[in-house]
């Protein structure tokens, strides 16, 4: 993070299949050892797998779980006269985007199921679905900030 001026923002180029920004940046976060391609057919495979059991096409089921797991507020370590507070501070768009993304991976990789195109259609189905291991993530950071509340006065 640099002082002295702003970092101009990347752009996104979309995914191939589904022209969507989010997806790509997926796509990138599913990605191990530069393996672009791989990581684009597990998720492709995962939508299509939701595609056969959800309700809804697999790209609003996707953008729904998105929603659903994106947390609002979340808690910032604070030192100020010899103890640390937790300060509940708001989030950006693309940090709650990004931590969003990041959880759904985590969750969807301790999952049980066998390959990991099964694991992240689950995972994603259960985020559809305001359940799941992901959503629990974002209820606790927000019970998190709200139990520090009474500190939001050292908010920066």
């Amino acid at each position: 993070m640099p002082r002295r001026r702003e970092v101009p923002e990347r752009e996104i180029i979309p995914d191939p299949k589904y022209g969507s920004k989010l997806v790509s940046k997926f796509i990138k976060s599913v990605m191990r050892d530069g393996k672009k391609s791989r990581a684009e057919s597990l998720l492709y495979d995962a939508f299509d797998i939701i595609g056969k059991k959800g309700k809804q096409p697999p790209l609003k089921l996707f953008e729904q779980a998105m929603d659903n797991v994106r947390p609002m507020i979340e808690v910032k370590s604070r030192r100020v006269g010899g103890s640390t507070y937790q300060v509940p501070t708001e989030i950006r768009l693309s940090r709650r985007t990004a931590l969003a993304i990041r959880w759904i991976i985590v969750f969807a990789r301790k999952r049980s199921e066998k390959g990991m195109s099964q694991k992240l259609a689950g995972e994603l189905l259960d985020a559809a679905n305001k359940r799941g291991a992901s959503v629990k993530k974002k209820e606790d950071t927000h019970k998190m900030a709200e139990a520090n509340k009474a500190f939001a006065h050292f908010r920066w």
